[in-house]
Order: structure tokens, then C-alpha cells, then sequence
């Protein structure tokens, strides 16, 4: 447990199209650090960066994320942005869940790629002044003169994405579900999921 008076809630935004280990690992690691006492995996519907992304159904999302995390301890999904105006801004989310639950000090976790345009995210000044964050490291980012309210996580660096996942379900007949739980490598087979999407590539995180 940390050792603010309030639970410390970490906020990991994102589309999770498709949720995978990676995503798995960071959160555990995380919620297992002292950090935080748990993390949220917050779903994205809309992402305003990713507007014209080709998304997999925000409810089938949510669902193969709740498939991922069952078992997890110290992780939960969160769909609070379903029920937001969108495109969804993190600092109207961080927000409303502050709002809603007075006993938690919720901290915005995100990667350092996004770390690196967070200046471009809606109100990113008034996300710093009001909440923590917590930054992940990423290949092929230096993180420098990093503000005070600002921790940099000790975190393994992992090499897996979600585009490159969708790559291989839809044009590798031999893909074994490698890098996804094997609940959702198993939801996404029998709904047959990806198989035929456009693949376009898009990085960053809920702004």
C-alpha cells in the first residue's frame, strides 16, 4: 500500500484493440510496485488521436478485456468513458472518476511516446497540476527533465503491440495467439475477430 490516506488508483488508458500480455504485464507490475495499490485498465471508445482507426466493437473491446484480466489480481477494467461525451479526453475522465469516488487518488499512467506529445493532450497542464503520473518506459524514448509530480516506473521494456497482433490474425493463418491471453486468443478465434480487417497503424494513448 502506498501511503497517501486515500486507495491509489492507476489509470491506464487506451484502445486495448486487442487487449494483449503486454498490457498484462505493465499493469501487474505496477499495481505490484508500491506505486499504486491497484490499476484500472480504462477502454477507450474513441481515442482523439485515433478518430479514423479502424476499432473492433467497443463492446467486444471491453469484453476481451474482462477476459484478460479475470484472473489478475490487482487489475480491473474500467468502461467509464462508454458513458462520456467523446472523442474521450482523459482530463473529463480523470475527472468525472474523481468525482465519483472521493476515497481514491486516481494517478494517469502512460507510456513515455506519449509522455513525449502529452503537451498536445486537452488540459495536459491541468492533468499535471491535479493528479500524478506515472511513466512507463518505451523503446527508443529518453525521458529527461521530468517534473516533480511526475515518476518514471521501473518497468520491463516489451516489445509487443496491438497492431502488429492484428497484422498477424489477419493476414497469418498459422498465428497461435502468441503475446494474447489465451481467454481472449480463444474469444477472438471462435468469433472470428480481425480476421478480416484493414490493419492501419496508430500510436498513442487517450489524450
Amino acid at each position: 500500500m502506498t501511503d497517501t490516506a486515500r486507495h491509489t488508483t492507476g489509470i491506464y488508458g487506451g484502445s486495448f484493440n486487442p487487449i494483449h500480455k503486454g498490457h498484462l504485464q505493465l499493469a501487474k507490475a505496477l499495481a505490484d510496485s508500491g506505486l499504486v495499490d491497484e490499476m484500472w485498465l480504462l477502454v477507450s471508445p474513441q481515442n482523439p488521436f485515433k478518430v479514423n482507426a479502424e476499432l473492433l466493437d467497443d463492446e467486444e473491446r471491453l469484453h476481451l478485456a474482462r477476459l484478460a484480466v479475470k484472473d489478475v489480481p490487482g487489475v480491473e477494467v474500467c468502461d467509464r468513458e462508454f458513458s462520456l461525451p467523446r472523442p474521450s479526453y482523459m482530463y473529463n475522465t480523470l475527472k468525472a472518476l474523481s468525482k465519483e469516488h472521493s476515497d481514491r487518488e486516481f494517478v494517469l499512467v502512460i507510456g513515455a511516446d506519449n509522455w513525449e506529445r502529452f503537451p498536445d493532450w486537452y488540459r495536459s497542464k491541468s492533468i499535471l497540476s491535479k493528479y500524478r503520473i506515472i511513466i512507463y518506459p518505451r523503446p527508443g524514448y529518453v525521458l529527461e527533465n521530468v517534473p516533480r509530480k511526475v515518476t518514471v516506473a521501473d518497468t520491463p521494456l516489451l516489445d509487443i503491440s496491438s497492431t502488429d497482433i492484428r497484422q498477424r490474425i489477419a493476414n497469418n493463418p498459422d498465428y497461435d495467439g502468441e503475446g494474447l491471453p489465451a481467454a481472449v486468443w480463444e474469444e477472438i478465434k471462435a468469433k472470428g475477430l480481425y480476421v478480416s480487417q484493414k490493419v492501419r497503424t496508430f500510436a498513442g494513448q487517450n489524450p
